[in-house]
């Protein structure tokens, strides 16, 4: 394929060389004459192990060349990509200045050129940037329509420096954001011997997903850090108990917890969150991560409940209250404390869990019921028909497979709000809402 790269810093000059390698023909464009001058003479514009020798390759094999002419590339190429930088303002707002540029430039080309041309951002951009900055723009400057005279993907980078070409070989997924398949797929083709997961999505998806990954490496860095802080403090290796941390692969580094639903609960959690906080406190050693969980948590619960009072709906059921599916464990569960606020307002209660009884309820658990909520054996029922036949909302709490049949009984009129982390459930005549979609 033919594909003009616009910016050669070090996404641009990495996926340049690449790119060339793996066969394709590229024209790279950038304002920096200095750059193209680099780039064409064989050299490499940036400090990254093995990319020089790729690039004198492509220059000497014809298959790169770089100018500062963005007209000429993207008349003689099918593909566009923009690399450009997408620094933060002095407000901590991102700055499209030079991805607003760009795109105005390759629409000024797409307004002479024939045939269909596909933009593919590989830049970093927050959801929304594409439909917001990079489509009015080529549309603007191109007087032409996306979708039907040109396309529009993102095509986001995971390169780290020092080990970019490396990570080019063997990604750990490939992610494309499109409108259309056949727009995914001319991105994918690039791809096609690469040994990794091809996923291809929204363009706002795939937006979002490079900030989570990025925003999950740094928490991960400061976890880290403050784990190791407080170790040390206490006389502790952290580097040894990261070490040991590290090994759980089951449940430490996994994709366990990791999905979103409601907040967390049940008797360990909280209190050996609170604990180690307090600990930390006493120790005068600052964890501002680890102590902000818990307040975290307490939003979720929050946002969660403003969702039902906004609804209108004073009639509620609920299915699952314990902490977790398959327990009959109240201590701590968020459910409990949804409940107990939605009481507070007045709301009218049903509620039902095929794993608790009061009458089996027993110490730790039944202390906690007559704390917090000693009106719950009013407001329990037996049957999940009483859900049905009551609830104007109902509240999905823990996950059971019997609660999927009950969904399945509601009608138009009522609707679902599913709080835990399961897969979105399709095909219900209620209205359905997952707390995270």
């Amino acid at each position: 394929m033919d594909i003009s790269i616009f910016g050669l810093g070090y996404v641009g000059a990495v996926i340049t060389a690449c790119f060339a390698r793996n066969g394709h023909t590229i024209i790279g464009v950038d304002t920096d004459e200095t750059k193209v001058s680099l780039i064409n003479s064989g050299k490499s514009p940036i400090i990254e192990e093995g990319l020089e020798a790729l690039i004198s390759q492509g220059v000497a094999s014809g298959k790169v060349r770089a100018i500062c002419d963005g007209r000429e590339a993207v008349l003689a190429t099918q593909m566009s990509m923009i690399c450009v930088g997408t620094p933060s303002r002095s407000t901590g707002d991102l700055d499209l200045a030079y991805v607003q540029r760009v795109s105005e430039q390759i629409g000024e080309a797409l307004r002479e050129k024939q045939g269909y041309h596909l933009v593919v951002a590989r830049s970093t951009m927050l959801p929304g940037s594409v439909e917001g900055t990079i489509i009015p723009a080529l549309e603007r400057a191109s007087g032409k329509q996306c979708g039907r005279d040109f396309g529009v993907a993102i095509n986001p980078e995971f390169l780290r420096e020092s080990t970019a070409i490396h990570d080019f070989d063997h990604p750990p997924k490939t992610v494309i954001g499109a409108r259309s398949e056949e727009d995914a797929g001319m991105v994918a083709s690039l791809y096609n011997d690469l040994p990794a997961p091809m996923i291809k999505t929204s363009i706002r998806t795939a937006e979002m997903v490079k900030y989570t990954d990025n925003v999950f490496h740094a928490l991960k860095i400061t976890f880290a850090n403050e784990i190791g802080s407080l170790s040390k403090q206490l006389g502790v290796d952290g580097r040894e108990v990261m070490e040991i941390f590290c090994q759980d692969r089951k449940l430490n580094l996994s994709p366990a917890y990791l999905r979103p639903g409601f907040a967390y609960g049940g008797s360990c959690l909280p209190k050996d969150l609170r604990a180690i906080a307090r600990l930390a406190q006493t120790q005068d050693v600052a964890m501002p991560v680890i102590s902000s969980i818990a307040t975290s948590n307490d939003v979720q619960i929050r946002r969660a409940l403003q969702r039902i009072v906004s609804s209108g709906c004073r009639r509620v059921g609920v299915l699952g209250f314990a902490f977790k599916g398959g327990t009959d464990d109240l201590r701590e569960s968020p459910m409990i404390t949804v409940i107990e606020a939605l009481l507070g307002k007045g709301f009218d209660l049903k509620l039902y869990d095929p794993c608790v009884s009061l009458a089996r309820l027993i110490g730790a658990n039944r202390r906690y019921i007559e704390q917090h909520i000693p009106h719950i054996s009013r407001l329990m029922v037996e049957t999940a028909d009483e859900i049905v036949g009551h609830s104007e909302v109902v509240l999905v709490g823990n996950q059971n497979e019997e609660f999927l049949g009950i969904l399945s009984r509601l009608t138009a009129d009522q609707w679902v709000l599913d709080m835990t982390p399961a897969t979105p459930v399709r095909g219900l005549s209620a209205r359905y809402e997952h707390i995270a979609s």
